[in-house]
């Protein structure tokens, strides 16, 4: 037989005690530890678009919308980019991008920049050259974004490259694309 009394109750007593232990163990709120993590933060609003779950976890900054600093943080590798995007802003399409930074750093080191700094594509108007300034795109799959025009969602557009590439890739590719 089970005794009901006074043992029963004590667990219960410890709880908010443990709560508060692990929150400030796991560098939640209250935690002074000097190497605790600062507390999960919601996404830069000058992101074009987080990949999807199962790609990488990297976003693309937008280069009408970044701020100076992060640019900077972003394109340290590559002098003179930052102060080529924040002159030429606004940029409407890829290829504005790119004339900008390509005749301030070079074509090569433009072409870097696009891991990291961007200014969405329009799927249904865009030019084979500027679906071409998307990093590690061919000739062939430029010929199946334009094939499978006009897009009406991103449905589509994942539904159809998606036939010729895996979902990591069509998650990396739609960080770089719109329909507008």
């Amino acid at each position: 037989m089970i005794q009901m009394g006074r043992a029963r109750t004590a667990p219960f007593a410890v709880v908010p005690l443990l709560v508060a232990c692990l929150a400030t163990a796991c560098g939640g709120a209250g935690s002074d530890a000097p190497d605790a993590e600062p507390a999960a933060t919601n996404e830069s609003a000058d992101a074009v678009e987080a990949a999807p779950a199962g790609a990488a976890a990297t976003t693309l900054i937008d280069a009408n919308a970044a701020m100076a600093d992060e640019l900077g943080a972003a394109l340290a590798s590559i002098p003179g980019a930052v102060e080529a995007i924040v002159a030429g802003r606004p940029f409407s399409r890829p290829s504005e991008l790119h004339s900008a930074l390509a005749a301030t750093v070079g074509d090569d080191a433009a072409r870097q920049a696009y891991e990291t700094v961007w200014v969405p594509l329009d799927l249904n108007d865009a030019t084979r050259d500027e679906i071409m300034l998307i990093p590690g795109l061919s000739e062939r799959m430029a010929h199946e974004f334009e094939e499978y025009r006009p897009y009406v969602d991103m449905d589509q557009f994942r539904r159809e490259i998606g036939k010729y590439v895996d979902e990591d890739e069509v998650a990396r590719l739609e960080r770089y694309v719109a329909i507008k």
